[in-house]
């Protein structure tokens, strides 16, 4: 008969399990709801010794918040092969797939974090969470540039507005399709694909160098390409 011994965790080995810990409690449930005590019970540990690593359930968070947020800036990253609405749709199941696995920790999240006091608002908390949610969106948007074969500085102004628009669009089309999911998911990631052409072809029709972009994107595009079928459902309505 053999004993088990509990192996004695580094302190930051004890700090990476705390932070899958919370992020496993934050994405089930809006983290306003979760406790300490609950995290230093799942983790198998005593609530003083949380505090230990985390000075409060705010910093505990921001880490498991960092962590998200490198995962979701991740999804946007995508291999430069094959036609542009190919790739934004494989960035959207990814992006989807995260929704779904983080779903109230997400909503939490992208609806401004959980409440925190005044002493954590003056000390920069809510600032520093925000800081992370700007970062994830900035890495997106530059993601999609690559795409395009930009950097940020050779980024058109109208070309900016539209995927920063776009990146808008899906973060709150994401947060009103998990208020019950009344739209299948498959045909709201091609749809998000589509909002995205349907973008940049409004821009282009007010700017040359828009319209000299769309129509590099669309000669690239094979019949079956997303792209090509929001253009024949279009034209099937106007039929």
């Amino acid at each position: 008969m053999t004993t088990g011994v509990r192996r004695r965790m580094g302190v930051e080995e004890r700090r990476q399990q705390l932070i899958g810990v919370a992020l496993e409690l934050f994405s089930r449930r809006s983290p306003d709801e979760v406790s300490i005590d609950e995290i230093a019970s799942a983790a198998g540990i005593s609530r003083p010794l949380v505090y230990h690593y985390f000075p409060g359930k705010l910093s505990l968070y921001e880490a498991a918040l960092k962590r998200a947020s490198d995962d979701l800036a991740g999804r946007f990253v995508e291999p430069h092969e094959g036609p542009l609405g190919a790739r934004l749709l494989r960035v959207m199941r990814r992006f989807f797939d995260f929704v779904e696995e983080h779903g109230p920790g997400f909503a939490a999240l992208m609806r401004g974090g959980p409440a925190v006091s005044a002493d954590e608002v003056r000390s920069g908390s809510a600032s520093a969470t925000n800081a992370l949610i700007d970062a994830v969106r900035q890495a997106a948007y530059v993601q999609i540039l690559s795409h395009l074969d930009l950097t940020a500085e050779e980024a058109p102004a109208r070309l900016e507005l539209v995927i920063r628009t776009w990146i808008s669009l899906v973060e709150s089309t994401a947060l009103i399709w998990l208020d019950g999911r009344r739209v299948p998911r498959a045909e709201l990631e091609a749809q998000l694909v589509h909002d995205f052409a349907a973008l940049a072809a409004v821009s282009a029709a007010y700017d040359e160098e828009m319209a000299a972009l769309l129509r590099r994107m669309l000669k690239q595009e094979p019949t079956d390409g997303p792209f090509s079928d929001l253009v024949a459902r279009l034209i099937s309505l106007a039929s």
